[in-house]
């Protein structure tokens, strides 16, 4: 039979590492040696990916990978302290066959391209700080819809799907998807978000969030999540730092590459209400090297998808606040409070509630390119491009309970009482959220090498929005009983059914409830237009000097500068009420029904409200003077939620790699210097309460922050590493917090005035990282860390609210204001592993385990009236868990994954009392995905998911740690995902 040869170079150092082997229909052997000394290189691992071909070298140098039937493989060799690197081998059924692939030293400061599992997990080994790394593999053998929810298969990270600063609450949870991360107990504005590298936009309104739900996980090929910050790295990431990573022709080891991706999706609830429940998506790239020795390369790639998606949502929280105030005290004072003697969190009960559908569909697509000129071994130069946009239609149709002149009755003869829900108002609210999202990313380059010296100079630019265009809402609600709606006078209002509420109500109610169309039109719509965008650009220079003397490996040094800009703007339009006792059935605007508002537990049904019919009745009676944003005239009603800002962060850093043998050390100081510039809205009064027209307002805030750190990594042997690191981090104010709109009003000659707080200081941090890595040679890895963070000044997530408000009395002025808070603590322990069960007989061989295990701890003072002093960090559940159970072999893959989130606070003081029992919390959860894939050979793969195998609920808040009597919840079935891959 004849022989190919299989041939590759490793450069390790100043060695050059090669190794020349011929490939046999059947097996593939080799020998790996140091050309340099002509000695032998032993503990190599020569795998193919997704099969149970695996080896290492031996001490000779030479390995086999027997027995190797027919078809095209992707082979990988992977050593501590070099690149992984692979190369697609045919293996034909007689003849030869010759290949090759190249592979560098992995430089220790940065993460490259990781195809699979093996990769990744080779590539944290080679890391200088602790990270996390996915694969190309692992965004494939997921069920996620985003790369938020592919983040939560990493230890230490909570996957949010709804915020504050957006479409919060159970809007966004309703919609069905991941959109926030936070990282070892840090919300996601504590974190800093790069592709390629590059700092992204942050268009979120009121937080320095990015809504990741905008990124597919397709169109990437890495994602690296750095857990610590060396010198080198921006200095505001106090949670972490995420890059995702797009591929260049460079990561690939043939000329030419493209692949081709079809899917099909299906989500389960939006069947059950007979709705679009089908989606699909398209994606393709491109890459190839050409000119002489292949010193182009360029690749591109774009995708293309879309789901529909029908949600059910119950909301009791929801209903809790604002307008309706549907709460009480199970037992009570006369006056309603709580009695002193019971846990008032234990002691809620609902007093109306809503039952929903959410519907809509999210449209996404986007592209990269990548362009790379390497002439010669010490000159790079590149560009990147990368643009993300999502469309998002929610529609969500809320059929409402809501009790009316609640009075509290005596028990007996005792001092306690009991509520009296005298009437019921059955009420149909509409409303949507569409959204607008994009992010894009550019980036121009490159790297020059003289002698010692190595230059690294950058520039780049991005851009994001994240736009409400149209929101429109219109109601209808019972008018009998001077509008209170249905006699009633009972003291509950609902049993629970599995913890949910069902109203304990006759026939009469739950007719009404599913005829709306006979009850009076009430109002003529509302809109709200908000408009959030920013564009951040700069540059950098990095500088390398290699001193290999003594200890001292090499110095580095840099500087970058980037500028910003944003604007925020919210109008809301009212056109007042019908008056002339026309039914909400004759507006127009039904065009059918939903038979059961809530399958399987609320069966009455509910309208479906012609979205295109409501503008036309809303545009019927909308004028200019329906301008009601927040003010009386017009001037500040179009103001009045405009805030602008610029914001230019300026930094240098300096570090030093020091060698002891086997020990590494990473001294490293940084600083970073921030000017932000805020421009708002003042609206203000006479000293009769009079409200005048009002003018821009300005503000300035300025930061210096030292940023000293250290990173120690022990290396005594290729498979296993110890760290140990101290550095510092800090977090900017959101500009909401800094510059919001400003009310000034004037009585008895004092003067009050309302605004954002120019003088907040920075969220500061001292964090402390401890892990070990170790692979065992044998298909498995395990990785342990330990870490702990010291917080000052804390400022929590509150939306567009100001946080922890406080009052500052100068003379004659009064100030309401934000402030900071005071200091937290975070501690934690990350566990991961992964084995492979090589080393077992056929077909036993492709099983394998994979788990990973965080428990933390968080505590803050918020420094908010009332508050506990030592609350949970918002966000940080005590526990989280991936585990999985996976077959390769032969092509074929098989992943079965378990994930659970603890429970954790997501908003403090819900109700507004002035108390922590009223926090909000996000009940602990779980859900099992399921993924197969079959590589079919010659380029095709065919992949299976089911997201939510158990129909697990998605979303579950309650108010008050220890209750479930106020809560929302969204149910949003399974969501099965087909695709097919071509690969040349």
């Amino acid at each position: 039979m004849g022989l190919g040869k299989f041939r590759a170079g490793l450069l390790a150092g100043s060695t050059l590492m090669a190794f020349s082997l011929p490939a046999m229909a059947g097996s593939i052997t080799g020998t790996i040696v140091d050309p340099a000394t002509g000695k032998p290189l032993p503990a190599t691992a020569i795998t193919i990916p997704g099969t149970s071909y695996t080896t290492a070298s031996g001490e000779d140098g030479t390995f086999t990978l027997a027995n190797v039937p027919e078809g095209t493989y992707m082979v990988t060799a992977a050593r501590a302290g070099l690149h992984t690197s692979s190369t697609r081998v045919t293996v034909p059924k007689d003849g030869s066959v010759t290949v090759s692939f190249e592979a560098y030293t992995a430089a220790l400061e940065e993460i490259v391209v990781a195809a699979n599992r093996y990769q990744a997990s080779s590539l944290q080994m080679n890391a200088s700080n602790t990270v996390d790394v996915m694969s190309a593999a692992d965004l494939e053998h997921t069920a996620v819809h985003n790369v938020a929810e592919a983040l939560g298969l990493l230890p230490g990270v909570n996957v949010m799907n709804t915020g504050q600063s957006f479409v919060g609450g159970i809007d966004g949870a309703s919609r069905g998807e991941g959109m926030f991360t936070s990282i070892r107990g840090l919300n996601g504005e504590y974190n800093v978000n790069l592709i390629n590298g590059v700092n992204v936009a942050q268009g979120m309104p009121y937080s320095r969030e990015v809504q990741l739900s905008l990124l597919p996980p397709s169109g990437l090929s890495t994602i690296v999540v750095n857990k610590t910050s060396k010198a080198d790295m921006d200095g505001d990431a106090i949670g972490g730092t995420v890059d995702f990573r797009t591929p260049t022709a460079f990561d690939y080891n043939q000329p030419l590459m493209f692949s081709f991706t079809a899917s099909g999706r299906l989500e389960t609830r939006a069947q059950d209400y007979n709705k679009s429940s089908l989606g699909y998506g398209l994606a393709g790239e491109a890459a190839g090297k050409f000119g002489r020795d292949n010193q182009f390369g360029v690749y591109v790639s774009a995708y293309y998808d879309i789901r529909h998606y029908a949600n059910s949502e119950m909301g009791a929280v929801m209903e809790s606040t604002c307008c309706d105030n549907a709460w009480a005290f199970a037992v009570a004072n006369a006056d309603g409070s709580n009695p002193s003697n019971l846990d008032p969190s234990k002691n809620l009960e609902t007093t109306g509630f809503n039952a929903g559908v959410s519907s809509g569909y999210t449209e996404r697509y986007g592209g990269n390119v990548s362009l790379d000129w390497r002439p010669d071994d010490t000159t790079s130069a590149f560009f990147r491009l990368g643009y993300a946009v999502a469309q998002t239609e929610q529609n969500s149709t809320l059929s409402q309970l809501v009790g009316m002149n609640v009075t509290y009755d005596q028990i007996g003869s005792t001092s306690l009482y009991r509520p009296n829900i005298q009437y019921l108002s059955t009420r149909l609210w509409y409303e949507t959220n569409p959204e607008y999202s994009d992010l894009a990313t550019a980036q121009l380059g490159g790297e020059k090498k003289w002698g010692n010296w190595t230059i690294s100079p950058s520039a780049f630019i991005s851009w994001g929005d994240n736009d409400r265009p149209n929101h429109i809402e219109i109601s209808t609600r019972s008018t009998q009983n001077n509008g209170n709606g249905f006699a009633y006078g009972n003291s509950t209002l609902a049993t629970y059914v599995n913890d949910l509420p069902y109203p304990l109500v006759g026939s009469d109610i739950i007719a009404q409830l599913g005829n709306v169309a006979s009850l009076p039109a009430r109002d003529r719509g509302e809109l709200t237009e908000q408009y959030s965008g920013q564009v951040r650009g700069g540059g950098k220079m990095d500088v390398r000097y290699d001193v290999n003397a003594g200890p001292l490996d090499f110095i580095k040094f840099g500087v970058k500068y980037q500028d910003s800009e944003r604007q925020v703007t919210n109008r809301d339009w009212y056109n007042g009420n019908f008056t002339d006792g026309r039914t909400f059935g004759s507006l127009g605007i039904i065009s059918g029904n939903y038979s059961s508002v809530y399958p399987g537990l609320y069966n009455w049904s509910v309208p479906v409200i012609d979205q295109a019919a409501l503008f036309r009745l809303y545009n019927t009676y909308s004028s200019p003077g329906n301008l009601d944003s927040c003010s009386s005239l017009y001037v500040n009603n179009w103001n009045c939620n405009t805030q602008k800002g610029t914001e230019a962060v300026s930094a240098a850093y300096v570090l030093a790699n020091l060698k002891f043998n086997d020990l590494e050390v990473i001294p490293g100081f940084r600083f970073e210097h921030t000017a932000i510039h805020n421009t708002f809205w003042v609206t203000p009064h006479d000293s009769d309460g009079n409200e005048l027209a009002g003018h821009w307002g300005y503000n300035s805030t300025h930061y210096n922050e030292p940023l000293p750190s250290i990173f120690a990594n022990y290396r005594p042997n290729d498979n296993s590493v110890y760290r140990a690191a101290i550095w510092t981090s800090y977090t900017r104010p959101p500009f909401v917090q800094l510059g919001g709109g400003s009310q000034t009003s004037i009585s008895n000659g004092v003067t009050t005035i309302t605004e954002g707080n120019p003088n907040l200081k920075a969220i500061t941090a001292v964090n402390y990282d401890v892990s070990g890595q170790w692979d065992t040679g044998h298909g498995g890895n395990l990785m342990v860390a330990g870490y702990a963070k010291q917080l000052s000044n804390y400022i929590y997530d509150n939306g567009s609210t100001y946080t922890n408000s406080a009052v500052t009395n100068s003379s004659s002025v009064i100030f309401h204001h934000p402030t900071n808070g005071g200091d937290g603590q975070v501690y934690g322990i990350e566990l991961s592993a992964r084995q492979k069960f090589q080393d077992m007989p056929a077909p036993f061989d492709g099983f394998g385990l994979g788990a990973n295990l965080t428990r933390q701890w968080t505590s803050v003072n918020t420094k908010a009236a009332g508050l506990d002093p030592n609350e949970r960090i918002q966000n940080a559940p005590e526990w989280m868990a991936n585990i999985e159970a996976f077959y390769e072999k032969d092509g074929f893959t098989l992943d079965l994954i378990y994930h659970y989130t603890g429970a954790y606070v997501a908003q403090y003081d819900y109700l507004g009392l002035g108390s922590s029992w009223d926090d909000l919390w996000v009940r602990s959860s779980q859900r099992v995905d399921l993924h197969a894939g079959y590589d079919f050979g010659y380029g095709v793969r065919a992949d299976l998911s089911v997201a939510n195998l158990f129909d697990d609920v998605s979303y579950w808040s309650h108010i008050g740690k220890s209750s479930l009597a106020i809560s929302d919840v969204v149910e949003t079935g399974r969501t099965i995902l087909v695709s097919m891959k071509y690969s040349y």
